[in-house]
């Protein structure tokens, strides 16, 4: 009989231990404490579907003393759908306070969209101000201007889920300061009014389907830059200049070409007349054996041209040719 009192009793004392080590007694405590109304085998049921009960009691402590009204079975579904409980329930304490309205599912929601929900919050009552880079434009006087601007944003609760972010307020900031200086007619129009640029730019809406709502936009910094009208200028006539040089040399290398032409054709020229004047002599000796002409005539043929080579030497001033004078005793 001891034996068998003595193994219930073992027996009862691990089945402690192991209820104890299970199921989170003092946490069900602490909670009954804060007032938070919450049944142990809730706490035990959490412990079945794996869902840690500090995660869930802790946050549900805050949310009651905060004021939050929340269920127990919303913020375990959050957990199990890979939210952040803790900061969950801090960014409606947070909303709350600043009197935003802002529920539990909607902050739920932008919590898995992936957004830090209680940064969006304090944004929203505390405006961050975002700085661009050196932005660099061309006015129509062909200036180029570099300008910085300070963007004070607040965070728009409405649209944090699905809402471009920051690096699309500062692409749509940077076009509108191109468009602006691009429009003007000199940079000086710029320099001195360079809120021009800001009213230019709040005009557009440029907030629209961001998570942002543009507060100011303010123009920190402007710099003249490169004269890009002069090298554009410059460019050109260097490129102009280029094309007239190839265009010269294509016309020198067809005249160059054309010339060698011509010459190759004189060079032949010649060499045709230098072979009809070697088959003049022949001729001559046909015509004679053939009887076509005398003697006489071929003696006046040679009067004729001898006078003809006396004629052209004493044109160039020099004397006559011996058999020219030759020919003319003859």
């Amino acid at each position: 009989m001891e034996a068998i009192s003595l193994f219930f009793i073992a027996l009862a004392v691990i089945f402690i231990l192991l209820f104890f080590n299970f199921v989170p007694v003092g946490l069900w405590i602490s909670a009954l404490a804060a007032g938070v109304n919450i049944k142990i085998w809730t706490l035990f049921a959490m412990r079945l579907r794996r869902v840690p009960p500090s995660r869930i009691v802790l946050p549900m402590i805050k949310a009651v003393k905060g004021g939050i009204n929340v269920t127990v079975d919303k913020m375990e579904a959050h957990y199990l759908a890979g939210g952040n409980v803790d900061r969950v329930v801090d960014a409606l304490i947070a909303a709350q306070r600043a009197e935003i309205n802002l529920s539990f599912e909607r902050a739920a929601a932008i919590d898995l969209a992936g957004r830090n929900v209680l940064e969006a919050v304090q944004m929203s009552v505390n405006p961050r101000v975002i700085e661009t880079p050196e932005i660099a434009a061309v006015a129509k006087d062909g200036i180029e201007l570099k300008a910085k601007a300070r963007v004070t944003v607040r965070a728009n609760i409405d649209r944090l889920v699905g809402g471009a972010g920051e690096a699309t307020i500062i692409a749509r900031v940077g076009e509108g300061i191109v468009t602006t200086v691009g429009s003007s007619e000199t940079h000086k129009e710029v320099l001195e009014n360079p809120d021009k640029i800001s009213q230019t730019v709040l005009e557009k809406g440029l907030d629209a389907g961001t998570a942002f709502e543009i507060l100011s936009i303010d123009i920190a910094d402007v710099d003249v830059g490169r004269n890009i009208g002069a090298k554009l200028q410059i460019d050109q006539a260097e490129a102009d200049k280029n094309i007239a040089q190839a265009k010269a040399a294509e016309r020198r290398f067809a005249a160059l070409a054309r010339e060698q032409e011509m010459k190759a054709e004189v060079q032949e020229m010649r060499a045709r007349v230098v072979e009809a004047e070697a088959d003049v002599p022949r001729a001559f000796a046909e015509a004679l054996r053939n009887g076509r002409i005398g003697v006489m005539d071929y003696y006046q043929l040679q009067n004729i041209q001898a006078d003809t080579s006396m004629r052209e030497s004493l044109g160039r001033g020099g004397q006559p040719s011996s058999e020219g004078s030759e020919n003319m005793k003859k």
